[in-house]
């Protein structure tokens, strides 16, 4: 049997790109965060780089990124936060600076979401930001690879 273009791409969609994610599945949401210090404080508590996951609400690839790769980090110890794009809330930044998730985004020159960044003391970007959503069967790869980078450089600057 014959499947036109569009039939193809609504079945790549519907299917999530081939990244597990179900349309009927309830959506995982991950902590926010009033705090970036505060968050940092616990993260760095437990010898962990805090990781913030900037996202955009209605946003595909956020989702696979949250539901796939971060929420399943979050649940075995790792502190993940999210802050959102054009979101108006307030935020305290590292230096305890009230700000708002969308103004602290911009300061932080991340244009696409979703982006994860890894923090370690003093606020500091500890590994490479991971910018949008990769290729589906690496973006694992490029996680680990950058979350061994940020632990790494916690634990050894012995915070």
């Amino acid at each position: 049997m014959w499947i036109n273009r569009r039939q193809s791409l609504q079945a790549l969609l519907v299917g999530g790109l081939g990244w597990g994610v179900s349309a009927q599945a309830a959506p995982v949401v991950l902590p926010t965060t009033d705090s970036l210090s505060a968050s940092l404080e616990d993260a760095l508590r437990l010898k962990q780089p805090l990781v913030v996951m900037v996202s955009l609400q209605g946003c595909a690839f956020c989702k696979v990124v949250r539901e796939n790769y971060l929420n399943p980090l979050r649940a075995s110890g790792l502190q993940v936060v999210q802050i959102d794009m054009r979101d108006h809330r307030p935020l305290t930044d590292f230096t305890d600076t009230t700000t708002t998730h969308d103004a602290w985004i911009r300061q932080q020159r991340v244009k696409i979401a979703p982006t994860v960044l890894f923090f370690g003391a003093q606020g500091r970007e500890v590994a490479t930001r991971l910018n949008g959503a990769y290729l589906p069967d690496f973006y694992g790869v490029y996680l680990d690879e950058q979350l061994a980078v940020a632990r790494k450089a916690v634990q050894g600057s012995g915070v």
